[in-house]
């Protein structure tokens, strides 16, 4: 469970917030731009669970603000679990490791770089039993020394030395990016279906028919060509519409082999389908034969009970 122990302002009280499942803590210490604070947020939400807190903003409206409404639009439930804290000790009271991130080296202290320290705490990240707070600077300067001193690591996230700033939300992003260790959502492709093992015996078969057998004559060349359309049709990622374009072309090469030639069943279009409604079709037709020998023998004009 996270409270805000920091002032009850214009910032707002935070409430209760109790997570089932393990956490991150990203904390951006003195925050000036509304505009990175909603991006944090969002960030937040796309590579959780994590929470997002405060510390000692520079505007007391901040999480007010318009930019910081439109760059949080779509995660207006996430706004009031946002927890704003006077000082750093308040936010990180909770927390089991503490990892802060600095472009400027802090008291000769080691910073390793994030892509070889991201490994190693994926794993932490994903702890039920702990929390891993992720410490950011202010946009002006970063961490100051006293910030870093609460950290127990610090890293930094290797740049082009043409440009070595890095904005606030942006380096956010980036490294719950590479924490998040969930499977993830992915919508479904649209008209991108593999090609299934049928498709390709007969795509493999028609290609040979044309190129092997007709394009080279020797028996090695047609060796050659055939072994090379075995490994295209093997482990080519094909899909539908591949085969597709492959057989207009073989079509127009003069190739007539059909699927029927190979002893190969090919799914047509609708066939599911029309299988589907023959399916219902004959139930129909066996419900309706049922119902006509159940009728009463009324119909002859007489009564069942009569002799």
């Amino acid at each position: 469970m996270a409270r805000s122990r920091g002032r009850e302002s214009d910032l707002g009280s935070a409430p209760d917030l109790r997570y089932d499942r393990p956490v991150k803590r990203v904390v951006l210490c003195r925050p000036e731009g509304p505009r990175n604070v909603g991006a944090a947020l969002r960030a937040s939400l796309n590579f959780g669970p994590c929470e997002l807190h405060l510390v000692a903003p520079k505007r007391p409206s901040i999480l007010r603000h318009p930019d910081f409404e439109q760059m949080s639009h779509g995660a207006e439930e996430a706004r009031a679990a946002i927890v704003v804290h006077d000082t750093l000790t308040e936010a990180l009271a909770d927390c089991h490791h503490v990892v802060g991130f600095t472009a400027r080296p802090r008291d000769l202290r080691l910073r390793r770089d994030w892509r070889r320290a991201a490994p190693d705490l994926v794993p932490v990240g994903a702890d039920p039993e702990e929390r891993l707070a992720l410490v950011f600077g202010t946009e002006e300067t970063g961490l100051d020394r006293e910030e870093a001193d609460h950290c127990q690591e610090l890293v930094h996230i290797r740049t082009s030395p043409d440009h070595t700033s890095l904005n606030l939300a942006q380096c956010v992003t980036v490294v719950l990016s590479d924490l998040f260790a969930d499977a993830g959502h992915r919508g479904a492709e649209r008209g991108a279906r593999r090609l299934d093992q049928r498709g390709r015996s007969f795509l493999g078969a028609r290609m040979k028919e044309l190129f092997a057998d007709e394009v080279v004559y020797t028996p090695e060349a047609q060796r050659l060509v055939g072994e090379m359309i075995d490994r295209l049709v093997a482990r080519a990622p094909l899909e539908n519409r591949d085969a597709k374009a492959w057989h207009l072309i073989l079509k127009t090469l003069g190739s007539e082999l059909s699927p029927t030639d190979l002893g190969i069943e090919v799914h047509q279009k609708g066939q599911r389908r029309r299988a589907l409604l023959a399916r219902l079709e004959n139930r129909r037709s066996s419900e309706s034969d049922g119902a006509e020998s159940a009728k009463p023998h009324q119909e002859s004009g007489e009564s069942p009970d009569e002799g």
